[in-house]
């Protein structure tokens, strides 16, 4: 009998399998929903015309399965299938559709490249007076192509077109590293692309984050360096094996393009009556007098061993969405509301007279009925157009993107109609991962709102805001919210690779920065200095990954740089064990705290100190064991001991109280297991909920506080006072700011005030995904779906309705396949649906019943509860 075949082969965690930066590409598949769970699989390799089989493999595992075959070389293609035995039906399936694992250029000898870009000197130019380049390259091909591929990145950010067609949908890359020890290139397969006879190659050229305006305060121009310039190889291989390689090189040629200015920030002018629009096609004889616009490329340097090929799916355009309202004004302008504060540019269709110039403005908000550009600072987040009066135009900017739900159109040429204008949604193109419903159209609009943060400040790398001049790398918001995001999207190539930049801007004496990459900033900022919370990212970050994952790797990549956090703060706390030293943090932006001070919480931010310090020496200890450093795993647990004894002796009174008596303190150490027994843990529960209720059930944490303090009601037995806390719409609450139209979380939780007035602070954003971390206790306790064990192989089914919620559900692609559940409440009784992926066992934990356990499957249950509705 012939079983369903195994799909969606994938290699590492790349999109397609093109260009892996691995001579051993780990393997993984999925299994239909119904099927039952794989007893063994068998992996077919055609390589050069010759197949292997590593015949049948009696094994369950099917996640990032190690490479059997012979190692890739660069360059190397490998066409994979996989075959798979189960235990519901006797027999093999069929083979999976083939999967192609590619190499990249593995080795850095194996370039020939050198940047290239424009030989005027732009680099002392102010960074808003900038002018990008173009640079371009013809070629003649006389033999037949087979395959070709292009290797390319940049000094800055680039699009390249071939034969006049743009090469790949990505966005802004090579997106933002630590560009001097690591820049990624990317690889596309452009064999259709090329022609017999002449063909050209020209690539557009922006300053991005490698030589553009970066940081608030005025912000810093050329961290990385002044050149803009791009730099790639085109190899094409032919049908009698020679292959022909085009490099970048002084070769090439570079002119100012109809570009006028670029910024991340500010925005792009572009003046549509300068350059010809084939440009980057091969030149007839009626293009001759272009030849005066093109002049040498100057020619720049790059360590190649710093380049890196790219981790998982680039930035691209995930969404249109057309305005909702579009309203002309007395002045003859135009505001559009897109009903979503979203992250992306906007794309027009205009026609018109030669050099009408259309303006495109951008913000987050409305007051007084226009837009609210305070909070964005010093970021102009516009975008201008000139015509060039030929027909219909299309534009949309290159190489910037801004955060709004509102724009304002100025010199539109005659009535704005329907589909002139869309907003394209832009970020790393993650897939979607995990699901959440429920009864209640508020918190779902909560959730939402998470999702659409989520989408708007991952991009590239995880930022905190994508509006203002800032959207940096912060490590704590990402410290907060890794559990949330890995439910919600595989980012887990993402969120790899941005912690390698963190290991490589760690110091040497194991100093995390607040925000990687690093950049010149402001005192506090810099120089660099430990505080709690945020450099954590090291030791806590990787260990949620593996949770989410199951994949140790992950682990092992990032261990040096959470033992080395440990380790500084151990020699900050001494043989006290009590990080009482330094400037922290603390619990940021409590709702207490001045506006003007966001550090001012009500929270001994050395109390917060304290008990990060055990819970990442807690955490360092799970991965030393994971990975079989048995010297290691003992050592960061006795220290752990050690920290919440300390931490017991200096902030726990006799009475039971803590000396900071806030909702922040004793929800870390409920969460970080930081009291001694459960009757400790009992009365710092009480004491909470006590506190959540004299403060009207409204929100009294910050950014450290506010992802646990459900937790911390919920395990001490407050779970009504968690719903509460959820459920309340009162300023500060998570739904406030759903009642007042938020689309997106905000930064503050009266960024915008109940009397429709900003708040004064200089620091308020309208997208800033930290305090949704609150998402990862809706998916665990109102939904009731967890990972009991890394990777999902056994999972946690234990739904806790209230708030008068009468349903909720939710659903995750764990590596094994498709976990899910949900709940209805109808009178007395409760029926529950669950489903287990193949190869992996849950256990069911619904009310009044004892627990069940599951194997893979569906399985649909009625208990009686006392829910109250």
């Amino acid at each position: 009998m012939t079983l369903p075949t195994p799909g969606s082969v994938t290699f590492e965690r790349s999109p397609d399998g093109l260009g892996l930066g691995t001579a051993r590409p780990r393997i993984s598949w999925r299994l239909p929903e119904a099927s039952g769970s794989q007893l063994a699989y068998e992996l077919e390799f055609q390589r050069a015309g010759l197949t292997t089989v590593t015949g049948r493999v009696t094994a369950a595992e099917r996640h990032l399965v190690p490479w059997p075959a012979e190692p890739l070389a660069s360059r190397d293609r490998v066409r994979v299938r996989v075959r798979v035995w189960t235990d519901d039906e006797p027999g093999v399936s069929g083979w999976s559709e083939p999967a192609w694992a590619e190499a990249a250029l593995l080795d850095p000898g194996q370039w020939s490249a050198v940047p290239v870009g424009g030989a005027w000197d732009s680099g002392a130019v102010p960074s808003a007076d900038r002018r990008p380049a173009r640079v371009r390259r013809e070629f003649t091909l006389d033999k037949r192509v087979v395959s070709a591929r292009l290797y390319a990145t940049a000094h800055g950010v680039y699009e390249a077109e071939i034969n006049g067609r743009r090469v790949g949908g990505d966005a802004l890359s090579p997106g933002w590293t630590v560009y001097g020890r690591r820049l990624q290139y990317l690889t596309y397969d452009v064999t259709s692309y090329l022609a017999a006879g002449r063909n050209a190659i020209g690539v557009w050229l922006g300053d991005g984050w490698y030589r553009g305006r970066l940081g608030f305060g005025g912000g810093t121009s050329s961290i990385y360096g002044t050149d803009q310039s791009w730099l790639a190889q085109l190899e094409i291989t032919h049908d009698d094996g020679t292959m022909t390689v085009i490099a970048t090189d002084s070769s090439w040629q570079a002119a100012a393009g109809p570009i006028i200015t670029s910024s991340l920030y500010d925005g792009e002018v572009h003046d549509g009556r300068l350059g010809s629009a084939d440009w980057s096609r091969p030149r007839g004889a009626d293009r001759g007098a272009d030849d005066g616009e093109w002049a040498p490329v100057a020619l720049h340097e790059r360590d190649m061993s710093t380049l890196v090929p790219a981790q998982g799916p680039p930035v691209r355009c995930t969404a249109v969405i057309a305005p909702v309202r579009s309203q002309r004004r007395d002045d003859g302008s135009y505001l559009l509301d897109f009903g979503q504060n979203l992250v992306g540019r906007l794309a027009i269709s205009v026609s018109g007279p030669r050099g009408t110039r259309v303006a495109l403005r951008h913000a987050e908000i409305l007051v007084d009925g226009d837009l609210a550009m305070g909070p964005l600072r010093q970021a102009r987040a516009t975008d201008e157009y000139m015509l060039r009066g030929e027909g219909t135009e299309q534009w949309e900017p290159r190489f910037t993107i801004h955060g709004f739900r509102y724009a304002t159109v100025t010199g539109w040429p005659g009535e704005l109609t329907e589909g002139s204008i869309v907003a394209r949604v832009y970020h790393t193109d993650m897939e979607p991962a995990g699901t959440f419903e429920c009864s209640d159209p508020l918190v779902q609009r909560l959730h939402e709102n998470v999702r659409w943060s989520m989408r708007g400040n991952f991009v590239g790398i995880p930022t905190d805001c994508p509006a203002r001049d800032e959207r940096l790398g912060w490590t704590g918001d990402v410290q907060v919210f890794a559990p949330t995001a890995l439910f919600l999207y595989d980012c887990a190539a993402m969120l790899d690779s941005w912690l390698t930049d963190v290991g490589l801007e760690q110091l040497p004496d194991g100093t995390v920065p607040w925000f990687v990459p690093v950049i010149p900033s402001p005192p506090p900022w810099t120089p660099i200095r430990p505080g709690a919370g945020w450099g954590d990212v090291a030791a806590l970050t990787p260990v949620a990954l593996y949770q989410a994952t199951g994949d140790a790797e992950l682990l092992r990549r990032h261990y040096a740089a959470g033992r080395a956090w440990v380790d500084l703060v151990s020699s900050l706390a001494g043989p006290g064990r009590v990080w009482d030293t330094g400037f922290q943090l603390g619990d940021w932006l409590d709702p207490a705290a001045p506006a003007d001070d966001p550090a001012a919480s009500e929270t001994d931010p050395h109390l917060i100190a304290t008990a990060y310090f055990a819970w990442s020496a807690r955490h360092v200890s799970i991965a030393a064991d994971v990975l079989g450093d048995r010297a290691g795993a003992e050592k960061y647990r006795e220290l752990a001991g050690e920290v919440a004894r300390a931490f017991r002796s200096r902030y726990l009174l006799k009475s039971g109280r803590l000396t900071s008596d806030t909702q922040a303190s004793y929800a870390v150490a409920v969460v970080f297991g930081l009291l001694d027994g459960e009757d400790a843990a009992g009365r710092a529960g009480r004491r909470l909920a006590e506190l959540v209720a004299d403060n009207g059930y409204r929100i009294g944490t910050g950014f450290i506080g506010t992802p646990i303090v459900c937790d911390a009601l919920t395990v001490t037995g407050h779970l009504d006072a968690a719903y509460r806390l959820l459920m309340q719409t009162e300023c500060p609450s998570w739904l406030y700011p759903v009642t007042q139209g938020a689309t997106t979380i905000w930064e503050r939780w009266d960024s915008l005030r109940p009397n429709g007035t900003l708040n004064p602070a200089g620091m308020t954003s309208f997208n800033h995904f930290a305090l949704g971390s609150v998402a990862d206790w809706m998916h665990r306790v109102v939904a009731g779906l967890a990972p009991a064990a890394p990777g999902y192989r056994k999972i946690e089914f234990r739904p806790r309705p209230g708030g008068g919620l009468t349903s909720a559900a939710a659903s995750h692609q764990t590596p094994y396949g498709r976990a899910a559940i949900s709940w209805e409440i109808a009178g007395e009784e409760m029926s529950v649906t669950m489903t287990v992926p193949p190869n992996c066992t849950a256990t069911a934990h619904l009310p009044g019943v004892p627990p069940v356990e599951m194997g893979p499957g569906t399985l649909r249950m009625r208990v009686k509860t006392d829910h109250d509705r």
